[in-house]
């Protein structure tokens, strides 16, 4: 394997440094959850000490990197693994990335590994009705994708495996993602955070769907969590910079509105981080790391003795 701290990752992908697990004495690494990419594998990390009566609760991790690079075992990592000392399990995972397959392959990887571990949550102490997803950027766009289409068929690919069992979430976590792929360019001129370029044959929207995104209407539709709100979408958390240079903030701002629109109040929870970048170190902090942890502990509560 390359160094993960050069540009030459594994298989010439672009990889960032690794997270410290040092601190992880339980873990199982490299699980293949499907079997029709090298990608398709997720890491397992538990809480030290016995597992709760019902078993873990869940973060499914998906890392970000514009859906075109990164790796489920870089400093993307660090932040959820905190949440293991809060009494979470933590599943990091990998997916086929643009150069290799367009969308929907990749929320169908997500979907795919998602139901891998439900199915497999015996085995691994984990309580399959309390799962939440997590991402950053691109990751932030694919869990929220993947919650609001909980069960959704035209979201899922069954000959991964598992078809019969549940890739739902019970609630979500996004920091920075974006929602509306033909519109990232006209808000980052309206605020002058960032270089207006997402509309460029070659960005990494582009790649993803297959073509720039003002011609391919239908994939744009589809890949926008917004399309797929419903009254029944899980509890969001979402946290952007008003002035992120890349994704801009009225992505997570149009999708908190359009949840309380459909699903009511309080079922999306939106924090600006003022001062902020796109994935700096503010959303490290340990305030802000302390938020996340009480709304995952109180939408996943524990079942009653």
């Amino acid at each position: 394997m390359a160094d993960p701290n050069s540009p030459d990752g594994p298989n010439g992908i672009y990889v960032l440094p690794f997270a410290d697990t040092s601190h992880v004495a339980r873990r199982n690494l490299d699980l293949a959850y499907a079997s029709a990419s090298a990608f398709q594998k997720l890491d397992l990390y538990l809480p030290d000490g016995p597992a709760p009566a019902s078993g873990w609760p869940l973060i499914v991790y998906v890392h970000g990197g514009a859906w075109m690079m990164c790796d489920k075992a870089d400093v993307q990592l660090n932040a959820p693994l905190s949440m293991l000392a809060q009494g979470f399990a933590v599943a990091s995972v990998n997916y086929r990335l643009s150069s290799e397959a367009r969308f929907p392959a990749q929320i169908h990887d997500v979907k795919a590994a998602i139901r891998w571990l439900r199915a497999h949550a015996g085995r691994h102490d984990l309580d399959p009705a309390r799962f939440a997803a997590w991402g950053c950027s691109a990751g932030g766009h694919l869990v929220s994708l993947a919650g609001m289409t909980n069960d959704v068929p035209v979201m899922e690919d069954p000959a991964m495996g598992h078809a019969e069992t549940s890739s739902a979430v019970q609630a979500v976590v996004s920091f920075f993602g974006p929602t509306k792929l033909d519109q990232m360019d006209q808000f980052l001129i309206q605020t002058g955070a960032g270089e207006a370029d997402h509309l460029d044959p070659q960005s990494p929207e582009s790649r993803l769907l297959g073509g720039v995104p003002t011609t391919v209407p239908g994939q744009v539709i589809a890949a926008n969590p917004e399309t797929w709100v419903t009254p029944a979408c899980p509890p969001f958390l979402l946290l952007h910079a008003p002035m992120d240079p890349i994704v801009p903030v009225q992505h997570s701002v149009m999708l908190s509105q359009r949840i309380t629109a459909i699903a009511g109040e309080g079922r999306a929870r939106l924090r600006l981080v003022e001062g902020a970048g796109h994935a700096t170190p503010q959303f490290d902090q340990p305030d802000l790391l302390a938020e996340v942890a009480g709304f995952l502990g109180a939408v996943l509560k524990a079942p009653a003795a």
